[in-house]
């Protein structure tokens, strides 16, 4: 799902601008004013899956940097609603919420009106929260549960990519264990990833010793230094040498981009030394679906460690032209 399309604001949106549409959207669709309307109730749903992303600044990030699909390979829609405030929500909408003060077991949510089930209840679902009937209000009860087993620990492990895999993005298989029947787990990589982001392979961790859910594999992305290119966030820079009359005269000069494509550029008369020439949109791209960054090509003049006599001799009546 396109959160941003679906909340229908820009990537840029600022958090006031993404919290006043959701209102506004929530407000419109909520299942008090669409009852019995399936379609309204999805789109609820959906605006508040939306919301729950966008308006938290890791999960935003995530979004951001892996798409659609790469974010909901990576979170579950429990990791999507977990440390949502749905206190401030209900409140928007008409809930009691009473977290329970000492010795009433824990806290409930009252819905307020009388009348249908509350537009939240799959989340209490999720939360481990118990629905019940009183005087034709559904309250949901989050009392004291059983322990739940722990979980397994979680695993790092680095991935070298190289910055071609950067430009395009790669999937690359992974090997759990080195016994003959080891499992074999596969990872895209999103294009335009940084050095040190971390990738997350949710159940491929440490088994629980206790019963419960393995720990999840994060995979610490390490880009590997390339001969010619050096990175700079999205954008590239590569160093030219030149004869230094080419810098003075000026002159045209061949590049090969990071996907091998030849390219001619112009070298202006006068270049000064470590200037830098852009080539516009062939850097690395800043994530899956945006834009690549330029090619920076940084001018440096090559002065020679030793001459003929006849350069000597047209070098020296330069000197004395004041060149």
């Amino acid at each position: 799902m396109d959160y941003y399309n679906i909340l229908g604001v820009n990537k840029n949106a600022s958090d006031t601008e993404i919290k006043k549409v959701y209102r506004k959207l929530a407000l419109k669709y909520h299942p008090d004013r669409n009852k019995d309307n399936k379609e309204a109730e999805e789109k609820f749903k959906q605006i508040s899956e939306a919301y729950a992303v966008l308006s938290d600044k890791e999960k935003r990030s995530q979004y951001d940097t892996f798409g659609s699909a790469g974010f909901q390979q990576r979170y579950s829609q429990e990791d999507i609603f977990k440390n949502f405030d749905m206190g401030s929500i209900f409140k928007e909408f008409g809930f009691d919420v009473n977290f329970g003060g000492p010795g009433t077991g824990g806290g409930s949510f009252r819905r307020a009106s009388s009348g249908g089930g509350s537009p939240f209840e799959s989340f209490f679902h999720q939360a481990g929260g118990r629905p019940s009937q009183c005087g034709g209000r559904t309250s949901y009860r989050t009392g004291p549960q059983a322990p739940r087993p722990a979980k397994g620990n979680d695993i790092t492990m680095e991935l070298p990519i190289t910055l071609q895999e950067v430009l395009t993005g790669t999937e690359k298989t992974i090997v759990l264990g080195r016994s003959l029947d080891a499992e074999k787990v596969s990872v895209k990589v999103p294009a335009g990833i940084d050095d040190g982001k971390k990738l997350r392979i949710t159940g491929k961790g440490s088994p629980s010793s206790s019963g419960g859910p393995p720990g999840d594999l994060f995979l610490l992305v390490r880009v590997q230094q390339h001969p010619m290119f050096i990175r700079d966030g999205s954008d590239l820079i590569i160093e030219k040498n030149i004869p230094i009359s080419a810098a003075v005269l000026g002159t045209q000069i061949t590049i090969k981009t990071l996907e091998e494509k030849e390219l001619q550029i112009r070298v202006p008369p006068g270049t000064q030394p470590h200037a830098k020439l852009r080539l516009k949109k062939h850097g690395l791209p800043a994530g899956p679906r945006n834009p690549r960054g330029d090619l920076y090509v940084k001018i440096s003049p090559k002065v020679p460690k030793s001459l003929t006599k006849e350069q000597k001799k047209i070098m020296q009546e330069l000197a004395d032209a004041g060149l």
